[in-house]
């Protein structure tokens, strides 16, 4: 059964997938978008299965990417139904003794609450700011536009001076344990940055984790970490509105098994279905690396420079994502004294690196180093008043050789009995327990508020999107080995093209890796139409292409192809 043909087709509609049909749509292509799932988003999508009148988010929740990416911006989402709310505050960690650590928007309120906490730390922070005011948005289009990064590596070559040159990419290339020990002498904001970095996979003593630290914590203080209202699925619908609104379809329950191909270009997809459609143009691929080069490439089109590279590609670590419904707002021993969105939940740095360095040995954490958030505190819409939507994250082993809880990679215990790493009910309900202990901890009483409780783990996350292999959420490690140039694989130098001609790569699998910034999505789509207006080009006799360069290039213009 053949179905119509388009100019482009993507494969998965994650928001990667959906900024590249909205940039083609944009630049006047015909799109058709295909999602195996039931609903569109991938990992930006929400449920109504907890509890009457909560909404929990499946995947992730707060967005600071999508306030600070240029691509994400230039979709105006506002026009199409988003609204974003933004909680008291952006971060809390708090800490056994009682205190919290506390990142406001304001920045003159985060830098009182640093400065009350260790005199001096205020003004240091407010330094900080100041050198992040004036090299921050240069770094950001760096990273996220596609390499090698010229417009955004000379934009930050021109203002290192002005933030201390040398020094300070010396500050940026160092851990994130120790990269502000010389600037701040209290540990509440020194937590704050360290959490930041371990929303990945860089060890927090490794080289380069101190710049995605400093990078999320200044963007919690330049723009935030909102939430859209309503649930992270209406960010996705948003995009779906715009999408539409240009003429483009999406498709659910289109599950893709093979990417068509022709002389060595991609002319299609076949659905699991049997139904085909055709792709004049470009395939858009918002999936795994393996998943497109194992198992929709046929092994004859799959570049032998890519397929040996496939050897070595290497995974983020598993995911375990616990999602409560509370009778009320969490019972904190001592009260922050602004209500934050985000929480970091780790006794101290050491802590957190001692969890993160459990999992990269293969071992499930005795102690977890938790992500969480307080959704009805970001967005009351999100639960009954009186009540709060809670959820929290954390890695695990890809491949467990044990449990540190147990004593075999360390000598402390931990409530809520061993896990054998199987991720079984048993096990995630195991775990879930411990999660919830340290929950306990800081709020007793946290537990007899629970009315309902939802545990994904690692093979639940990869059923509701495909993309989650093995529960990872990175598409693959953030380690310096498999990032800029290296990703996904070396021999591609971080481009969006795949050696198959009218095939793109544009899922976090892509440079410049996870993060709900939409720029490997972009760069897919910058690629297609750079590709598209050679090929009419070539195609044309000489005199005419040159007449009609000139027109074309600004016709592509608005759809981020320049």
């Amino acid at each position: 059964m053949t179905g119509a043909t388009y100019d482009a087709l993507v494969i998965g509609s994650g928001p990667n997938g959906l900024v590249a049909a909205n940039l083609l749509a944009d630049a006047g292509w015909s799109v058709l978008v295909l999602e195996a799932q039931p609903d569109a988003g991938g990992a930006v999508r929400s449920s109504h299965e907890l509890a009457d009148g909560f909404v929990h988010d499946t995947f992730s929740a707060f967005y600071p990417f999508a306030r600070a990416s240029p691509v994400m911006l230039g979709l105006d989402l506002e026009r199409h139904g988003l609204t974003w709310s933004h909680p008291p505050a952006v971060q809390g960690h708090p800490f056994p003794d009682g205190s919290w650590a506390l990142l406001h928007r304001d920045r003159g309120i985060t830098a009182d609450l640093a400065e009350r906490a260790h005199p001096g730390d205020g003004e240091a922070w407010l330094r900080l700011c100041a050198d992040w005011d004036a090299i921050g948005p240069a770094l950001i289009d760096a990273l996220l536009t596609p390499f090698p990064p010229v417009r955004g590596g000379l934009g930050v070559l021109t203002r290192l001076r002005h933030v201390g040159g040398v020094d300070f990419v010396r500050t940026l290339l160092s851990p994130a344990l120790t990269m502000l020990d010389g600037r701040l002498g209290g540990e509440a904001l020194r937590t704050l940055v360290a959490g930041n970095a371990g929303h990945a996979d860089i060890p927090l003593d490794a080289a380069g984790s101190g710049m995605l630290g400093l990078l999320l914590t200044m963007m919690g203080q330049t723009v935030g970490f909102p939430a859209p209202q309503g649930g992270a699925g209406e960010l996705s619908a948003a995009m779906v509105r715009r999408l539409e609104s240009l003429g483009g379809e999406v498709r659910c329950d289109a599950e893709v098994v093979a990417v068509e191909t022709d002389r060595g270009r991609a002319t299609g997809v076949r659905l699991r279905s049997g139904e085909r459609y055709a792709a004049r143009r470009a395939v858009v691929a918002d999936v795994g690396v393996e998943a497109l080069y194992r198992h929709l490439l046929d092994p004859s089109d799959v570049p032998a420079r890519v397929a040996r590279g496939l050897d070595r590609f290497e995974m983020d670590p598993a995911t375990v994502k616990v999602d409560w419904a509370l009778d009320g707002p969490i019972p904190w021993a001592s009260a922050p004294e602004h209500a934050p969105g985000t929480l970091h939940l780790a006794a101290s740095r050491a802590e957190m690196a001692e969890a993160t360095a459990q999992v990269a040995s293969g071992y499930v954490p005795a102690h977890p180093f938790m992500l969480a958030g307080q959704m009805t505190t970001a967005d009351p819409t999100r639960s009954p008043a009186g009540t709060e939507a809670v959820w929290a994250y954390t890695h695990v082993p890809q491949q467990t050789r044990g449990d540190a809880a147990d004593g075999a990679a360390s000598g402390s215990g931990s409530t809520g009995g061993t896990v054998g790493g199987d991720w079984g009910p048993d096990d995630r309900e195991r775990f879930a327990d411990r999660m919830q202990a340290r929950f306990e901890e800081l709020a007793p009483g946290f537990g007899s508020l629970v009315r309902a409780r939802r545990v994904l783990g690692p093979r639940e996350l990869e059923q509701r999107n495909a993309n989650l292999v093995g529960g990872a959420v990175g598409a693959g490690t953030s380690q310096l080995h498999q990032m800029l140039l290296f990703r996904p694989v070396p021999g591609q130098w971080g481009r969006a093209e795949t050696g198959v001609a009218g095939l793109y790569l544009g899922s976090a699998a892509a440079h410049p890796g996870g993060g709900v910034h939409g720029a490997p999505g972009s760069n897919a789509a910058r690629a297609a139409l750079a590709h598209a207006r050679v090929s009419t080009l070539t195609a044309l006799p000489r005199s005419v292409g040159r007449s009609v360069r000139g027109t074309l290039g600004r016709g592509t213009a608005g759809g981020g192809a320049s």
